[in-house]
């Protein structure tokens, strides 16, 4: 079943979905894990509800972040702001299927970082990454 999984990663890698910048977008954010040179930037398109209706992502980084942000862009459309706050680390590493070692959790959770930046409108404030953000602070933006 890994191998399943790794096959997925791969692609994800090296086709990913929703990858390149929208036109217009009404969030966005970028970040970097300076520890092995990962950047995603999110684009985030929103309906008259405030529902993500778009997303789309550019970057550069390894199989892992690459994978996992592009496996995360095809699950968020429909959620509201509050509700990407709310995504917990668990949800990224279900989709990614496999065991993530404690190097390599910061390139799997870079993706969720900048989604839940660009929800807030500035960095998301976690240590660990993936932790839950507040969706308070998302209602009064």
């Amino acid at each position: 079943m890994d191998e399943l999984y790794r096959d997925q990663i791969l692609e994800h890698y090296k086709r990913p979905h929703n990858f390149g910048r929208l036109d217009r977008y009404d969030l966005d954010f970028e970040d970097s894990n300076p520890f092995c040179g990962d950047e995603q930037h999110v684009f985030i398109k929103l309906d008259d509800e405030g529902r993500v209706s778009e997303i789309s992502f550019e970057g550069q980084g390894c199989a892992i972040s690459t994978a996992a942000t592009s496996l995360l862009s095809d699950e968020l459309e429909g959620m509201t702001r509050e509700e990407l706050l709310t995504l917990p680390k668990s949800f990224v590493l279900d989709l990614l299927g496999i065991d993530i070692s404690a190097t390599r959790m910061k390139c799997a959770m870079l993706g969720l970082k900048v989604v839940k930046g660009a929800s807030l409108g500035k960095p998301a404030d976690w240590e660990d990454e993936g932790e839950q953000g507040d969706p308070s602070e998302a209602a009064i933006l």
